[in-house]
């Protein structure tokens, strides 16, 4: 598990490099368009792919920590046993759902490859962005399998 989480802040540390840019880019498109009439083009098209890659990226991070939103209506006056097995299935629930998700766009990727679909402004090539999002999903997947079958933890994700 010390190496998933390690791998889960790398990208977590790469989602923030990324958002950090895309901002970056934003304000100086924004100050250019509103003081010289100068704009970054395409500046909408970076945004877009960005985003997406880094919402895959804060991912694992987020199953990691457990941060996922939970609706504990129903269990939360239930004993600790029955909310880890909960917890235990969701995860697993979680582990195939992300996996799907992961699995779908690597044949979305490989498609946009394949009939080399572009941005319209930029003509950045979409396959990029999916490849980018794949290696994230499927990470998520791995740990909320760990998370599965790998030791009871308490609340602050310690085994």
């Amino acid at each position: 598990m010390k190496f998933l989480s390690f791998l889960a802040q790398v990208c977590a540390v790469l989602a923030g490099f990324i958002l950090t840019a895309v901002t970056l880019v934003t304000c100086v498109s924004l100050i250019g368009r509103n003081t010289t009439g100068w704009t970054i083009l395409g500046d909408y098209e970076l945004t877009a792919v960005a985003a997406g890659a880094a919402v895959a990226l804060f991912m694992p991070l987020c199953q990691l920590r457990r941060e996922n939103i939970i609706v504990d209506f129903f269990t939360a006056k239930a004993p600790a046993s029955v909310n880890a097995l909960f917890d235990r299935f969701g995860a697993l629930l979680m582990a195939l759902m992300i996996g799907v998700i992961g699995w779908r766009t690597a044949v979305g990727g490989l498609s946009a490859r394949e009939s080399m679909t572009t941005t319209m402004m930029l003509g950045f090539p979409e396959w990029i962005t999916y490849a980018a999002m794949v290696p994230p999903l499927l990470l998520t997947a791995a740990i909320a399998l760990a998370q599965t079958f790998g030791p009871a933890l308490d609340e602050e994700g310690a085994a």
